[in-house]
């Protein structure tokens, strides 16, 4: 196996490549493709293909959100090594699918890949990036009510994305904003999901 990208560009060509060379695609050749151990291309990975069209059909986000958060979890403990269950690792998209969507995001990843890079590095350490795995974690329970309302899922995968980016080419800032655009989507669950759906039985809805 190949090293793990050092950038999002690397992991857009990576996904290219296994999607271009397999019918089918499963989370254990994802995960296989950028080893075992490397934290943050597994969390931009799936988060990437929930803000792609792929996300938009219903039922993935909350499959996407169940796999970062197990994910998570063992970051969130010290694990060395990633494990999926059987269900979740031989869960499986179109190669074709996936090397489309993975093409349509070369564009912005060479833009992220400028704009992205090693600065405050003292908020990439290990700690951080557990931190970071604890509220990635939360991000993910939110998934499931966010897809009540369309396309809201993208706002969390967004965060849990920057994160990924963050921990990748370890830019402190961009974990600091991530941190920042964690809140945003959390604001969004309360008032948009969780207020909302309280408040529509006796004012007839939120208009």
């Amino acid at each position: 196996m190949a090293d793990t990208p050092k950038n999002v560009c690397g992991i857009i060509d990576r996904l290219t490549e296994i999607g271009d060379k397999n019918d089918k695609v499963s989370i254990g050749d994802i995960v296989g493709a950028f080893g075992s151990r490397s934290y943050g291309p597994v969390f931009l990975v799936p988060a990437l293909i929930g803000v792609s069209p792929v996300g938009g059909i219903p039922g993935v986000p909350t499959f996407l959100a169940a796999t970062l958060l197990l994910i998570a979890v063992q970051l969130v403990f010290g694990k060395d090594h990633l494990w999926l269950p059987d269900v979740l690792k031989n869960r499986s998209v179109e190669g074709e699918k996936l090397a489309n969507a993975a093409e349509d995001m070369e564009g912005v990843a060479r833009r992220m890949d400028k704009i992205f890079h090693g600065r405050l590095e003292m908020f990439t350490g290990p700690t951080a990036a557990r931190v970071a795995a604890g509220v990635i974690a939360l991000l993910c329970l939110a998934v499931p009510p966010l897809e009540l309302l369309p396309f809201a899922v993208a706002l969390p995968m967004a965060v849990i994305a920057a994160f990924g980016i963050a921990l990748i080419v370890r830019d402190g800032l961009l974990m600091l904003v991530a941190f920042l655009g964690s809140g945003a989507a959390f604001y969004v669950l309360i008032t948009q999901v969780l207020l909302g759906s309280g408040g529509s039985g006796g004012s007839g809805g939120m208009f």
